[in-house]
């Protein structure tokens, strides 16, 4: 006779964040605070890690301020060198937090003991490479599991997904899009300053990028997305959009990665990933949704309002692409940023003032066919335009925090709704429940125009 199996106990934590005391991390810990405990929040149990007690204490004070923090949040030591420390991490909470980057560096043993637990992950990666490198070595590992893996739950790469998913269902049937280009704008009454980990990582990820073309040519070739109509020009170097009074140029940022990966798991899966044990109402929500989600081509460019500010983001790229093919260049950008940056990143990061005064605003520039029968006409050319726009707060510490909070809430309050397990892309994840929860949390979404294109 087969002995029965024993419950799995309740962890200790609804969510362990990892990290805590680092410059994201601490962030996170004050939007986390504004849901433990509060009316109909699944939050209710809350721990804090990293390597050092004290740092970890000064967080946790500086995210309460002004108030004391909750007697109830507890501190643990844990390192990303010490597998048996994020093992244990992993068996007392039901999602970890990961904020710990490069997460070429730090990410993977956080990962594998994810994987190998049955812990449920997310975290703020923008770095494809270690994304696609952990989708090909634990996704099998965590779909047995039951380890829930996604990656760049931040500014990289929610809004451009949230983004395209939104110009997409604009398209009413008979139109359909061709491509989309979004267009980001980083806004502040006083400067912007980014993070030195975000700045590491674009470092680090160009001076990798032999090793992202060769992981990639190693992997079984997925179907592509089946997109109507003509391949999108390719246009100027620097363009001006007019109608939404920008400047802009390509950006090689994670987005368009993690956007492509969506849609090639929504061609595997064209009604979206059917949840462990998901209620007969969140079959029929998922199925709508994911049928007006249709596929397009899609870039990603960094505007600016003066060419100053165009020829400024051009010299960055440049020290960038030049300096991080040397290990001597990658050491002068890494321990001189402000001066290769022209003092967009630096070590010490934003003042909260400088945090405060900055928001974004990602405008989405469709382009498309007014009845999708006019796309399969020879040299056919779009004759229809949407424009849609994600506006919020400073990108990586309001507006990060905010949307891993909300796909963390999601996960601890839909789980049987969502995949038992695998390595994914928050978009496929929580593309039908998270507009609406990052509408009520400060991200709009807007329709700015819909408009016939001269022929």
């Amino acid at each position: 006779m087969q002995t029965p199996r024993t419950p799995k106990p309740r962890p200790l934590y609804d969510i362990i964040i990892l990290g805590a005391s680092g410059f994201t991390g601490k962030y996170v810990v004050k939007e986390a605070l504004k849901f433990i405990n509060t009316p109909s929040s699944p939050l209710k149990t809350l721990a804090i890690a990293g390597r050092s007690h004290e740092k970890l204490v000064k967080a946790l004070q500086w995210a309460a301020h002004p108030s004391s923090p909750p007697p109830d949040v507890s501190i643990i030591i844990a390192d990303t060198t010490d597998p048996s420390s994020l093992l244990s991490l992993c068996t007392q909470t039901r999602v970890l937090l990961n904020c710990v980057g490069p997460f070429r560096i730090h990410g993977e043993p956080v990962v594998a003991a994810c994987a190998s637990s049955g812990c449920d992950y997310l975290d703020i990666s923008g770095e494809p490479e270690f994304m696609e490198r952990m989708e090909a070595k634990y996704h099998e590992n965590a779909i047995q599991t039951g380890s829930l893996v996604v990656s760049a739950c931040g500014f990289d790469s929610i809004p451009a997904e949230m983004g395209v998913m939104f110009n997409s269902r604009q398209w009413v049937a008979p139109a359909v899009p061709n491509y989309i280009d979004a267009y980001v704008s980083l806004e502040s009454d006083k400067r912007i300053v980014g993070n030195f980990a975000t700045y590491e990582s674009a470092v680090l990820g160009v001076a990798n990028m032999d090793k992202l073309q060769e992981l990639r040519r190693s992997r079984p070739k997925r179907p592509r997305p089946v997109i109507r109509g003509p391949h999108p020009p390719k246009g100027p170097m620097i363009e001006y959009q007019e109608k939404i009074g920008l400047r802009a140029i390509k950006l090689p940022s994670a987005d368009a990665v993690v956007v492509r990966r969506t849609l090639v798991t929504l061609i595997e899966n064209p009604h979206g990933l059917p949840g462990i044990n998901e209620s007969a109402e969140h079959t029929e929500r998922r199925k709508a949704f994911w049928s007006t989600v249709k596929p397009a081509y899609f870039g990603v460019k960094i505007g600016s309002k003066s060419l100053s500010g165009i020829y400024r983001i051009i010299g960055v790229g440049i020290f960038i692409g030049l300096l991080s093919r040397t290990s001597f260049g990658r050491w002068l950008l890494l321990k001189f940023p402000s001066f290769f940056s022209f003092g967009w990143f630096r070590k010490s990061g934003p003042s909260e003032d400088e945090v405060r005064s900055a928001s974004f605003k990602m405008w989405f520039v469709g382009h498309g066919f007014s009845d999708s029968s006019l796309a399969s006409e020879t040299n056919s050319k779009p004759d229809m335009q949407i424009i849609t726009r994600v506006m919020g707060p400073e990108i990586g510490y309001v507006t990060t925090p905010i949307v891993l909070l909300q796909c963390a809430l999601i996960l601890l309050s839909q789980r049987e709704n969502l995949p038992k397990g695998g390595v994914f892309t928050p978009g496929i994840v929580f593309g039908p429940d998270l507009q609406q929860r990052l509408q009520d949390n400060g991200i709009s979404f807007d329709l700015i125009s819909k408009s016939a294109l001269p022929a």
